[in-house]
Parts: structure tokens; C-alpha cells; sequence
């Protein structure tokens, strides 16, 4: 985005993890193109150099590392803190699903690496933005949830597991940091990303045949339903999952 098409500065600032591209990417760009300044990171940092280019080099700085390592959790944090001086709103979007299969017969070390990165990593992040920021001025917390946190889901069974941990631990924070942070979470259908692209690749017209809106979810879906999430207008919002599947789960029905 070029200096010409920035909107005004809205004062607010958001830390959005794994947003080098994909889901996190178009939740970066929604809120750059409402005003607000944004801290992105991301575990490949020429990735992330080129995605803070691409956004706004003038609003947006990027934190290469880990979701899961506490010292890049810290230093996202603190980095943000130190580049803008604020930081209301956290979006935690870093992900893992490093396995495909029933969980009968799953490696409990990989059970354990994507609890840690998704669940584990969006408590540690929360954890240091609270301190950082939100306990003494408020703010928001979204976490990117899936719908698979919300039923079984064949072959991703480990991953629906900590997107359900996930769903609760939104629930947990909410209350505890309550009133003065406002936690919510976004349960997503298949969305268009390298991240999900075996779910549909060489498919996409048969997977997206079995939504009621007729197509898979695309990153800009889950950027504006973050953006209201983040926003005055969800002000009296806390503890809820905004499931956004373009109507799948209405295929649920009898």
C-alpha cells in the first residue's frame, strides 16, 4: 500500500502472529486499511520483510521467529511496544497441522508440538500483551480458531483437538480479563491458503460444491470478521466464536 492510499491513523495498534501470508496476511491488511498500525510475525523472515513491504513499510513492522519460543514472544511484544508505544490488539493466528490421519496411532510428539504451538503459543501471547498493555488500557484479543474445534473432522483430528482447546481457552480469557479486554475467537471453514491447500488442491470446485455460498473462504473473509471483532461495533462482544464457513455447518441438519 502506498503513502497516498494509507486511510488516517485510526491510534490503534494490533499484533498479528503468523501473518506472513495466508489467514494472518489478510487480517494484517484489514486492519492497515482501516488505520491502524501492525506488528506481524511469521517463522520465515524474508516472508515476513516482503509482506510488511507489500502492507505498509510505513505502518507495519515485522518479528521473525517462532510461535511457540517465549523469547520471540517476548521480543514481539516489546518490539511493538517500542515502535508505536501501545498495543491493543492481539490477534493470534500462528498455526500448525503437521499430520493428516485418525489419532489412534498418532506420534504423542507431535500431539504435543501442535499443542504447543497452537494453543500454548496464543496463551503465551496473550499472557505478555495483557502485561505489555491491556491490563491498565483495555483492548482486544482474537484468536483464529477452525471449525474443526467444533465437531470431529477425519484426518485432522489432532489439529481439531487444539482448535477446541483453543475455543475454550478464548472462553477462560475472556472472563478472566474481563472488563477490560474483550476475547473472542474465529472458526473458520476451508479458507484458501498454502496452509489448507490439501484439503482442496486439484478439488476445489468439489470441495466448495458442499457450501451453501458456493466457494471456499478466501484470507479477506477472515480479516474483516477480525477487524469487527476488533472494532467499537463488537464492543459489548466477549467469551463467543464467530464461526465463519461460508453456511457449511447448515449441512448439519437432518
Amino acid at each position: 500500500m502506498t503513502s497516498a492510499e494509507l486511510p488516517p491513523l485510526s491510534g490503534k495498534v494490533a499484533l498479528v502472529t503468523g501473518a506472513s501470508r495466508g489467514i494472518g496476511y489478510g487480517v494484517a491488511e484489514a486492519l492497515v486499511a482501516r488505520g491502524d498500525r501492525v506488528c506481524i510475525t511469521g517463522r520465515n523472515e524474508d516472508a515476513l520483510k516482503e509482506a510488511v513491504v507489500k502492507l505498509s513499510a510505513e505502518r507495519v513492522i515485522g518479528v521473525a521467529g517462532k510461535a511457540h519460543d517465549l523469547d520471540h514472544q517476548s521480543e514481539a511484544v516489546e518490539r511493538t511496544m517500542e515502535a508505536f508505544g501501545r498495543l491493543d490488539h492481539l490477534v493470534n493466528n500462528a498455526g500448525t497441522n503437521p499430520v493428516f490421519g485418525p489419532i489412534a496411532d498418532l506420534d504423542l510428539n507431535v500431539a504435543r508440538k501442535v499443542f504447543e504451538t497452537n494453543v500454548i503459543s496464543a496463551l503465551g501471547f496473550a499472557q505478555k500483551t495483557w502485561h505489555a498493555w491491556q491490563k491498565d488500557n483495555g483492548g482486544a484479543i482474537v484468536n483464529i480458531a477452525s471449525i474443526a474445534g467444533l465437531a470431529p473432522s477425519p484426518f485432522i483430528g489432532a489439529y481439531g483437538v487444539s482448535k477446541a482447546a483453543m475455543i475454550n481457552l478464548t472462553q477462560q480469557l475472556a472472563h478472566e480479563f474481563a472488563p477490560k479486554v474483550r476475547v473472542n475467537a474465529i472458526a473458520p471453514a476451508v479458507v484458501k491458503t498454502k496452509f489448507a491447500q490439501a484439503l482442496y488442491e486439484g478439488r476445489e470446485e468439489e470441495a466448495a460444491a458442499s457450501y451453501p455460498l458456493g466457494r471456499l473462504g478466501v484470507p479477506s473473509d477472515i480479516g474483516g470478521a477480525a477487524a469487527f471483532l476488533t472494532s467499537a461495533q463488537s464492543d459489548w462482544v466477549t467469551g463467543q466464536t464467530l464461526v465463519v464457513d461460508g453456511g457449511l455447518f447448515l449441512n448439519a441438519g437432518v
